[in-house]
């Protein structure tokens, strides 16, 4: 079929676009099937140039196997056929990813998951948050999480706030995502589905690749990959990734260092790994910034330093052994160390006092700010100084866990049947320190420190040092059978039962002392139905719940609200979360003239109960506390359609999220809107802020020659209420659309050139927006003028060009 064909074939597997034919698992035939062009290619991740299968050859459709359970090993034995999954499946692989160009994992989800949306709440693109129809897997301490994230089997969310840290996943070294909806098999925080990220090894990519790309706002990156595989028993695969970037904001740079790699041996159907992954990363998160200084600067910031420094260190061993032929017992042992240190410049609640303003007082005129000996602070600040604070905390988890599951093939009762039976356990240990340093802001809005550090401050609000030792045991048992009634029809049922233990011991004091525990079992039923070979039908009905985390345990009290993932103060106990699941749809495939059509339609309904929101104090701006809000509801429609054809490949996809709130309340807010008491009254029917509504994705793939590769992908994402309105009364965050182009040109088998283009028209958008209080600084970009605007955004990044080099050996 010669050069062109090779390249149609790469580029088609980048334009999967998340349909269940796309994916990730496949039946052991020694090469990695493409299923939309229907040919065949050489092992995941090959280098093409040298492939140890030149010859590609078109054949039957393969089977593919979607995973049911969060298990260590990638094979047709982990999961079920894509037709037999009774929920909507969205499966990323390796050349989706390199087809953004991105080492960043969440562009390549938005861009071929339809129901994704990112947004840069933390201000910086390797942190952002992963909204998924409506719940959210976010970086940000604070945000309540509603997905579960998993790497080659290990559950990711970090202990202390559940929050998922995408920069530490190298995407060199992924084979693929699967976004998993409806199966409480995944575990706690499974709420909206669970992200299941597969990691290659020595067996399914050989080969050598160096990438190395540059261009706007001083990104270089480059990454280089290596895999081997010894004889028949023995293999090795080793990734190593380095970025930096300046940011097209002030003080946004970003430094990005990761490795993973794996040593693998199989025989006779069993397979045995270890692999190893570090990461060192460094970031200025400069966050949201008043609209009133965009308007001036675009890459304007708000009170800093902001910055992040996250590391992480782990080491996996899993193993899979044919036990029987019918019986496969999979395992997996993990130890992961993760260490985040961050800094945040904030305006502050400490002022002179009024009747001896060579003292400080907190929150008012009146209240002594004491230092960290219990004794009211003296005012060492000129009289004009504009008060600020840098707030610095630690984060240091170990985490440890097992896993086993057995599956079984036997027939029952004379029909295919599978059933899988797994548990689960996990322990870890959080040390968590926050502290608050007084300074002073510039006219830059740039906090420089005092060397001055608040103690226990404030009355009846109040805050302090925060010395914590947190401790999670998390225990899951589950079972899942799939039973086929006919040919066409299959049943799939199960449950899994969680239990949350989780420990906080005070080691300041004795207020944030506490043990919660937290348990569950959680159903699943559901069936498909192939109407023709061509189309199936699904339905299925599941629940999950969330555990509250440390952080949300230690910070609850309205009374007592804390600078999130800051001051920590005793609490009242939050209840877990339950989501209740019901989703159908169709999905199909058919061989047209012009070539291959899939396509996928479905909707869901996700009803949570106790759900849990972070709340803005009325009384401390900057401050806030976790409450259970009552009932929420996320239910919408998803679509996509793909068409793949030898030199042309198109996609398009829709997706609908309708997020409201279902009961009555009243919660403290920063909205202009809010009361004299700075509260906002939630009715039944307000629309939960930062969900966009609609999302719409487009994109082409062109082969103008054998050698030369054009395409381009357009996103538009509908108007969202700000963070703070939950009363649903402020405009709306406007709705933005974003275009980008690349080409690539294979000079010959070992290299390749490309670009690309993000951004084409320069469009000026927002993708988060919060509140502020404008009467905290004044306006300094106007002359020192008070700003009247308190909407607070996340700008996106403006037009980037970027051209890289990549080698294949």
């Amino acid at each position: 079929m010669g050069v062109r064909a090779l390249l149609i074939a790469s580029i088609s597997t980048g334009l999967a676009f998340g349909s269940e034919s796309s994916l990730a698992q496949e039946e052991p035939t020694g090469v990695h099937t493409l299923p939309p062009v229907e040919v065949s290619a050489p092992a995941d991740g090959v280098k093409r140039g040298r492939s140890t299968n030149a010859t590609r050859v078109a054949r039957a459709r393969p089977k593919v196997y979607i995973p049911t359970a969060p298990t260590a090993t990638a094979s047709p034995t982990s999961g079920v056929e894509a037709d037999k999954v009774p929920a909507s499946v969205n499966v990323v692989d390796d050349k989706q990813i390199e087809r953004t160009g991105s080492m960043n994992i969440t562009d390549a989800l938005q861009q071929n998951v339809p129901g994704i949306s990112i947004s840069e709440v933390a201000g910086n693109p390797f942190q952002p948050n992963v909204e998924f129809r409506g719940f959210v897997a976010s970086p940000v301490a604070g945000t309540p999480q509603g997905l579960a994230v998993y790497q080659n089997g290990v559950r990711i969310n970090e202990a202390f706030g559940d929050t998922v840290n995408w920069d530490l996943i190298p995407t060199a070294a992924i084979k693929s995502i699967a976004v998993v909806t409806n199966n409480p098999a995944f575990g706690l925080n499974a709420l909206g589905g669970a992200v299941n990220v597969q990691m290659k090894d020595g067996f399914n990519y050989q080969g050598a690749e160096i990438n190395t790309m540059g261009g706007s706002f001083g990104r270089m990156q480059s990454s280089a990959q290596w895999g081997k595989q010894i004889d028949n028993n023995y293999a090795v695969y080793g990734a190593l990734e380095g970025l930096h970037d300046n940011g097209f904001r002030n003080f946004s740079a970003s430094d990005v260092r990761r490795f993973y790699g794996d040593v693998a041996y199989r025989n006779d159907g069993n397979e045995f790994h270890l692999n190893i992954g570090l990461a060192d990363n460094k970031f200025g998160a400069s966050a949201t910034a008043p609209n009133e200084l965009l308007q001036q600067y675009w890459g304007a910031t708000y009170t800093t330093p902001q910055t992040t420094a996250n590391q992480v260190g782990y080491v996996n061993l899993t193993g899979k052994v044919e036990a029987t032929p019918s019986w496969t017992i999979e395992g997996g042992a993990h130890l992961r160390f993760f260490s985040q240190k961050a800094m945040d410049g904030n305006p502050t609640g400490t002022q002179p006092c009024g009747a001896d303003p060579t003292l400080l007082c907190f929150n008012n005129d009146t209240t002594p700010a004491n230092g960290l000996n219990g004794v009211q602070l003296a005012n060492p600040f000129a009289s004009d100084a504009l008060l600020g604070e840098i707030d610095r905390t630690t984060t240091r988890t170990t985490t440890a866990g097992l896993s086993l599951q057995a599956t079984n093939s036997d027939q029952l009762f004379g029909h295919d049947n599978r059933f899988t039976v797994g548990a689960s356990y996990d322990t870890s240990v959080t040390y968590f320190t926050a502290s608050a340093e007084l300074g002073t802001i510039g006219s830059n809005y740039v906090v420089s420190g005092s060397g001055l550090f608040l103690g226990q401050s404030g009355d009846p609000v109040s805050i302090g040092p925060v010395s914590l030792r947190t401790t999670n045991q998390y225990t899951g048992l589950y079972a899942l059978d799939t039973f086929d009634v006919t040919n066409a029809f299959s049943i799939t049922a199960g449950g899994r039962f969680n239990l949350a233990q989780i420990s906080l011991q005070d080691q300041i004091g004795t207020s944030l002392n506490g043990n919660e525990t937290f348990n569950r079992f959680n159903p699943i039923i559901g069936g498909t139905y192939k109407i023709t070979p061509e189309l199936t039908a699904y339905a299925g009905y599941s629940e999950a719940n969330r555990a509250p985390t440390p952080l949300e345990l230690g910070c609850a009290d309205p009374a007592h609200p804390c600078i999130i993932a800051a001051f920590l103060v005793s609490d009242p106990p939050l209840k877990q979360v339950v989501s209740r699941t019901i989703e159908a749809g169709l999905r199909g495939t058919r061989e047209l003239n012009i070539g291959t059509l899939g396509w996928k339609l479905g909707g869901f309904r996700a009803t949570n109960t106790d759900d849990i929101l972070a709340i803005p104090s009325p009384v401390l701006q900057g401050f806030g506390y976790f409450q259970n809000v009552g009932s929420t509801r996320r239910q919408g429609i998803e679509a996509e359609v793909n068409l793949k054809s030898s030199a042309l490949q198109l996609y398009a996809s829709y997706a609908f999220v309708d997020a409201r709130f279902l009961d009555a309340l009243e919660v403290g807010s920063n909205s202009p809107f809010a009361d004299a008491a700075g509260h906002v009254q939630i009715l039944p029917g307000n629309q939960i802020p930062a969900i966009p509504r609609h999302r719409v994705k487009l994109g082409i793939d062109y082969a103008v020659t054998d050698a030369l590769k054009v395409g381009g992908d357009a996103l538009f994402v509908s108007s969202q209420y700000f963070v703070g309105d939950d009363s649903n009364q402020a405009q709306k965050l406007s709705s933005y659309a974003v275009f980008n182009a690349h080409a690539s040109y294979q000079i010959n088998k070992t290299f390749q050139i490309y670009g690309r283009v993000d951004n084409i028209f320069d469009n000026r958008y927002a993708t988060y927006g919060t509140f502020f209080d404008t009467t905290a600084t004044p306006n300094f970009a106007n002359g020192g003028a008070p700003f009247t605007d308190a909407r607070s955004l996340s700008p996106a990044r403006p037009r980037a060009f970027y051209a890289g080099l990549r080698a294949t050996f």
